[in-house]
C-alpha cells in the first residue's frame, strides 16, 4: 500500500474507533456529513518525457537512458551533442515503447516467469546475482529500473520478430548488368554506341574489368540508389536503360533476367527485413497520439 494511502486509511479507521467508543459512553457523537469524509488521495502522475498512446516515458527513465547514451558514446570515443543525444534517445524509447504497445495489442504479454528467467539468464552470463548487481550500479539501474526496461525490451523484440518473420523468402527480383562512368559527357557517349549496336557487356568489363558491371540479383528496396532500383524495374530482360544519375556517378542498366518469385539472398532478406520494420514503426508513428513535455 502506498504510504499516503495507508496513513489516510489509518485516520480513517481511528476515526470509526472514536465514534464506537464515544457511543459506548453514551456521547452523543456529532455525525459525520458526507463533505467531512476524507476521500481517498489520487496518486500523482509521474512527469513524463514523451506520452505516447497513454503510455510512455517517464521523464526519470528519459533522463537515465540519456545518461547511459552519452556515456556509451564517450566510451567508444564519439564526440555527441546534447540535442542530437536527446533526439537519438527519445526517438529509439518511441519505438520501443510503439513496439511494446504492438505486442500488447498482438496479445503478447511478458510475465514474471519469464522476465525472471530472463535476469537468471543475464546473470548467469556475467557470472551471478553479485556480478548483476554490480553492473546494474555501474550503469545507474536499480532493481526496478532493469526489470522494467527488461520488460519492455523483451516485449518490443518479440514484435520486432513477427515483424521480420512476415517477409516471404522470395521476392520479385532482377538480374542487372551496369556501365558506371564518372563524366556525364562519357555516359552519352557510351550510351550513343550502344544504341549504334555495341555490345553491352564487352562495354562493361571494358570500363570495369574487375567486376565487369555485375549487380547481382536484387528486389525493391535493397539497393541504396533508389533511381537504379527505380529504372531497372522498368525494364525487361535485354533492355537497357538510359542514363541514371545517382551519387556515385552516372550509370546505364541491363537487365539480364527477371523473375517474380526469386530466392532471397541473405543479405537481401536483412535489408528487406530491416525495411519491414522501419515501414511498420513509420504507420505506428502516424496512427499514434504522441505527445513531447514541453
Amino acid at each position: 500500500m502506498h504510504f499516503r494511502q495507508s496513513r489516510t486509511f489509518f485516520a480513517w479507521f481511528a476515526a470509526l474507533a472514536l465514534f464506537a467508543l464515544s457511543a459506548c459512553e453514551g456521547v452523543s457523537p456529532t455525525p459525520l456529513l458526507p463533505s467531512q469524509t476524507p476521500q481517498p488521495p489520487t496518486q500523482t502522475p509521474l512527469p513524463m518525457a514523451i506520452t505516447i498512446n497513454g503510455g510512455g516515458i517517464t521523464a526519470a527513465e528519459f533522463e537515465e537512458e540519456l545518461a547511459r547514451f552519452q556515456a556509451a558514446q564517450t566510451s567508444l570515443g564519439y564526440s555527441v551533442s546534447l540535442d542530437e543525444a536527446t533526439r537519438q534517445v527519445l526517438d529509439d524509447l518511441t519505438n520501443l515503447v510503439l513496439l511494446e504497445q504492438g505486442a500488447q495489442e498482438a496479445g503478447f504479454i511478458v510475465d514474471d516467469a519469464m522476465l525472471s528467467a530472463r535476469i537468471d539468464g543475464l546473470a548467469a552470463q556475467i557470472g551471478g546475482m553479485q556480478a548483476l548487481a554490480d553492473w546494474e550500479e555501474q550503469h545507474g539501474y536499480t532493481d526496478a529500473s532493469l526489470r522494467q526496461s527488461l520488460r519492455r525490451q523483451m516485449a518490443a523484440a518479440w514484435m520486432r520478430d513477427q515483424i521480420i518473420a512476415s517477409v516471404p523468402s522470395t521476392a520479385e527480383q532482377v538480374h542487372v548488368q551496369q556501365i558506371l562512368l564518372y563524366n556525364l559527357d562519357k555516359a552519352q557517349a557510351v550510351l550513343e554506341q550502344l544504341n549504334s549496336g555495341a555490345d553491352f557487356a564487352s562495354l562493361a568489363t571494358e570500363i570495369d574489368p574487375v567486376t565487369r558491371g555485375e549487380l547481382g540479383w536484387f528486389p525493391r528496396g535493397y539497393l541504396p540508389d533508389i533511381q537504379v532500383e527505380e529504372a531497372a524495374f522498368t525494364l525487361q530482360p535485354g533492355q537497357y536503360s538510359t542514363i541514371v544519375e545517382t551519387r556515385a556517378g552516372f550509370s546505364i542498366l541491363l537487365v539480364l533476367e527477371r523473375e517474380t518469385g526469386h530466392i532471397l539472398s541473405p543479405d537481401a532478406s536483412l535489408a528487406l527485413q530491416a525495411l519491414a520494420l522501419e515501414n511498420w514503426l513509420k504507420d505506428k508513428r502516424m496512427q499514434s497520439n504522441i505527445q513531447l513535455a514541453p
